[in-house]
């Protein structure tokens, strides 16, 4: 005689039967994200917007678009010397000056999602999605509160 047939609900060894039951609903509200603090959304929402424009920003400076000394108020000095060092090397392989433009026909990076991960009241890290033309790229930055505003003290291309 043959096995009974499984039925949607049970699992069997080795394969994975639907959940029919919906889940639960928590009893506690999720934290957005990887916050290790307790944020507003109104405050969230804020500080996404000003790093999206911030990255936008450093990656217009990267391309030749707009002059580093745009964002030397918003970064460490750190961050603004990689920044410097990034323009004048693309510049470079294009054979033209840093911060007079792209060459016609490239297209603008543009900074497609902003993911913020709150480590502190103080302190944020930001992974960036970019868009160039067809292409993907991620952006990592890291955000700390100095002297009452926001300021960039680590920034990644990957």
């Amino acid at each position: 005689m043959a096995p009974p047939a499984p039925s949607a609900t049970t699992r069997r060894s080795g394969t994975l039967a639907p959940c029919l039951a919906p889940p639960r609903p928590r009893t506690a509200p999720a934290r957005q994200g990887c916050d290790l603090v307790e944020v507003t959304s109104s405050a969230r929402e804020e500080l996404e917007r000003w790093v999206e424009r911030h990255a936008q920003a450093a990656v217009e400076i990267v391309a030749g678009d707009r002059p580093a000394t745009q964002l030397v108020r918003w970064n460490h000095a750190d961050v603004h010397q990689d920044l410097v060092r990034r323009a004048v090397l693309v510049a470079r392989a294009g054979r033209r000056e840093p911060g007079r433009g792209r060459p016609p026909g490239v297209t603008r990076p543009r900074v497609h999602g902003v993911r913020l991960s709150f480590l502190s009241a103080t302190t944020v890290e930001a992974a960036v999605h970019l868009r160039h033309g067809e292409r993907s790229r991620a952006l990592a930055a890291r955000f700390e509160v100095h002297r009452g505003r926001w300021i960039c003290t680590a920034l990644e291309f990957c």
